[in-house]
């Protein structure tokens, strides 16, 4: 049958999720088949929503399909480019806090992060009073030429992050156009294109899963536990996004303490993983918070508190089940170089002290209703710009 690939690559990444390492709980391996489902959904519309000849953006990472520490502020869109093409990128700039252009030289792989040859945000482009843009991508030098970029050698995929900071900010658009094939349609179907998609496919999931399992040894697990890094640049290459990473590893009667000053940059965000190395539930469950949403206290900090158990305050992070996990903070839109100044510090204290350790606590407090309207809130503006 033309589905033998795939139906082999998907129980292979079966297997892969129900012999990974982290799992020690149910909810670890029922979590897993979630992921699994969500590979499936991502690389099935990767392999037959593109053609590389007719490019479209796809959004391989959203709340469905999620991989990578996949950021809730983010919507991320990919096209496969060649590096001897010309392409037109069209679109109207939202009102979202920043839009930011990436050219890789490949895929993540189990061995392999892609180079980053070409990373901007909106800022390198002359966008129209309305919003509009046209920027090209193509092999020859831009010689001046407004909105031009040059494709290095090896472009192999062009990745595009729309970032909200106010999640009810109104969504841009985005379209890809490959010069020498507008107005032209691909070549009709064949049994043998057939196979090789679903071929494509299945090879495509099992690298997704076998990559992100180990992505997080590369630059999490060999930290020490309950900390985070000082902000540094995020790898991968982007131009203008500063992180600071970690992981925890607490009880239910225990809390993290996370203190970070309010930072200039125009987007400042924290959120949780689970050993999945995906995103948790941030549309039902408060696991994230950006500057725009988390209070900050007088002294101008901003303080979270990572626990299982509700301490009753506006800037709870919820663990949702999980004694184990990922830290991440990422600034975007950075126009000055990060130091330790601008990082976080993480303090591990007994739940019951979570109080006393709070400086501004009396000012901190949420009533159950209230922090149940900041999810309905979440739950209205995921579902308003992330459907699919």
């Amino acid at each position: 049958m033309l589905t033998d690939p795939l139906a082999e690559a998907i129980a292979e990444a079966e297997k892969l999720i129900e012999t990974a390492p982290h799992i020690q709980t149910p909810q670890d391996l029922h979590e897993g088949y979630q992921y699994l489902a969500g590979g499936i959904l991502a690389t099935m519309h990767a392999t037959w929503a593109t053609e590389r000849d007719h490019p479209g953006f796809v959004q391989g990472t959203g709340p469905f399909m999620k991989m990578g520490l996949d950021n809730p502020d983010t919507l991320y869109f990919g096209a496969r480019i060649n590096d001897d093409h010309e392409y037109i990128v069209t679109g109207k700039r939202g009102t979202t806090v920043d839009l930011s252009f990436q050219v890789l030289n490949g895929n993540y792989t189990s061995a392999n992060v892609p180079g980053s040859v070409t990373a901007f945000d909106d800022r390198e482009l002359q966008i129209d009073a309305d919003g509009s843009f046209r920027a090209h991508f193509g092999p020859e030098p831009a010689n001046g030429r407004t909105n031009y970029f040059t494709l290095a050698p090896g472009s192999a995929q062009l990745v595009v992050r729309e970032v909200y900071s106010d999640w009810e900010a109104e969504r841009g658009t985005l379209r890809i156009e490959r010069v020498d094939t507008a107005g032209t349609a691909p070549p009709p179907l064949t049994a043998e294109l057939v196979e090789k998609r679903f071929a494509r496919a299945g090879k495509a999931l099992v690298t997704r899963v076998q990559t992100w399992l180990k992505f997080p040894e590369w630059f999490y697990l060999n930290l020490p536990v309950n900390t985070m890094t000082e902000p540094r640049l995020t790898p991968g290459g982007l131009a203008t996004q500063y992180s600071s990473a970690g992981h925890f590893d607490i009880d239910e009667d225990q809390a993290l303490i996370i203190t970070v000053p309010r930072s200039d940059a125009p987007y400042q965000g924290f959120q949780l993983g689970s050993r999945w190395y995906i995103s948790l539930d941030y549309s039902n469950h408060q696991t994230s918070l950006n500057a725009h949403q988390a209070q900050t206290d007088p002294d101008g900090n901003i303080r979270l508190v990572v626990s299982e158990r509700n301490p009753g305050i506006t800037n709870w992070i919820e663990t949702t089940g999980h004694r184990r996990g990922y830290l991440q903070f990422r600034w975007q839109r950075v126009d000055r170089r990060l130091t330790e100044t601008d990082g976080p510090t993480v303090e591990v204290v007994d739940f019951a002290d979570v109080e006393s350790k709070l400086p501004y606590y009396q000012t901190n407090t949420i009533t159950p209703e209230e922090f149940r309207a900041r999810i309905a809130a979440r739950q209205a503006a995921v579902a308003n710009r992330m459907l699919g």
